[in-house]
């Protein structure tokens, strides 16, 4: 605007004293029916100039006036609309946490668009539909919400994942919790949608590919993250079984790290599916090589399980446990079912009567009193029948009061 201004101070300066030092500003004659107008050259530019700015400066005054009442319009009207949004949603707020989740959609949309965050009321108000069960208008509400989050669309995405999931809709979550995982692969949320999907749809593979993400991001401590790597690679074990057999299972277990290999659940988890498929021998393999690396009474309860296999080495084995971990009723019992699996009927008597000694047990006496049968011992078998089945009424009578 100034630069203008000055270009007219000059153009006018030009046209005044141009002719005027020259002596020749000329002769101008306007001429109607009743008016002669007679005028410089010099005049008559003046009077352009002038009649110029008096149009120009009307121009700004109509463009200030409006603006000003653009703005003024704007003050009253949207200031009153935002303070509304304001209230309405702070009663939201207050509704939702009294679980009224039909107050709580009515007041997040009442001017949404006029509020500090519209995406924010959408989504809490598809939350609130959801909760009522009112699946149209809590797509509604996602839909309005994508709109007008522009290019932030990663709060919209979670919430339609949770709503979809909460709606039963699995693999829609599951191929929404794919898209997330590209753009947000480290956010917790979206990695606590993915675990829920993935684990409902049955994507084990997928589970475990996030579990270091899941890890590092502290989503779960170590005995739920402990937990859930289990349920895993257990998910996917079924699976590998189901699809593929005991062939294919067995080649999917060579196939794991060392470390998956020695983790004592997955080992009670393949030795229960080996012995389900009447693979024993290498059932035993895995039960008693767990068995050297770690002592698990899970492990140690598979072993009366097996129909075959070599008795001497199950027992040497278990004499060895005795020996490193001392003599446990488990450890007898267990040693006491191998010999009378296999016909060992004194071996069974004498590790039964050890394990019977350090605590009394139904299934112990049963055992021991078919031990005795077999060493035609009848009379003493019925008085260990007698006492197995007089503890069986006792805890049966004690669990009744209880």
């Amino acid at each position: 605007m100034l630069k203008i201004l000055l270009l007219f101070v000059i153009l006018i300066i030009g046209v005044v004293l141009g002719p005027f030092l020259s002596g020749h500003q000329g002769y101008v004659l306007i001429q109607t029916d009743n008016y002669d107008i007679t005028t410089s050259v010099t005049g008559l530019v003046i009077m352009f100039l002038l009649l110029q700015f008096l149009l120009i400066f009307i121009g700004w005054c109509y463009r200030r006036l409006k603006r000003t009442s653009t703005f003024t319009h704007s003050w009253i009207f949207g200031g009153y609309k935002r303070k509304r949004a304001r209230l309405q949603t702070r009663q939201a707020l207050l509704k939702l946490a009294e679980g009224d989740f039909k107050q709580v959609e009515h007041l997040m949309t009442r001017n949404a668009d006029h509020a500090e965050d519209p995406v924010v009321n959408y989504l809490l108000a598809a939350e609130a539909a959801q909760q009522r069960g009112d699946y149209f208008r809590t797509n509604q509400y996602i839909e309005r919400a994508a709109e007008v989050a522009d290019k932030d669309q990663l709060p919209v995405d979670i919430t339609r994942t949770r709503i979809q999931l909460a709606q039963g809709e699995t693999h829609a979550a599951r191929n929404s919790v794919d898209k997330l995982l590209d753009t947000a692969p480290r956010h917790p949320e979206v990695l606590r949608l993915a675990e829920q999907a993935y684990m409902r749809s049955g994507a084990y593979q997928s589970l475990i590919d996030i579990l270091p993400a899941i890890k590092k991001v502290g989503l779960h401590d170590e005995e739920q993250m402990s937990q859930l790597h289990q349920q895993a690679y257990i998910g996917l074990m079924n699976q590998v079984m189901a699809e593929k057999g005991n062939a294919g299972l067995k080649a999917w277990w060579k196939d794991q790290h060392r470390k998956i290999r020695n983790e004592t659940a997955l080992q009670v988890a393949m030795a229960e599916h080996l012995i389900e498929c009447n693979d024993h021998e290498t059932a035993q393999r895995i039960i008693l090589d767990g068995l050297k690396q770690q002592y698990d009474e899970r492990l140690l309860l598979l072993l009366p399980h097996l129909k075959a296999g070599n008795s001497e080495v199950v027992q040497k084995s278990l004499s060895h446990l005795l020996k490193q971990h001392g003599e446990t009723p488990l450890l007898n019992s267990t040693l006491g079912q191998v010999a009378l699996r296999h016909g060992e009927w004194a071996k069974a008597e004498t590790a039964f009567k050890a394990a019977l000694e350090q605590r009394p047990d139904a299934h112990d006496y049963a055992w021991l009193a078919d031990a005795l049968d077999r060493l035609h011992k009848r009379e003493e078998a019925a008085q260990i029948r007698t006492k197995g089945f007089m503890l069986t009424l006792k805890r049966e009578s004690t669990s009744e009061e209880a």
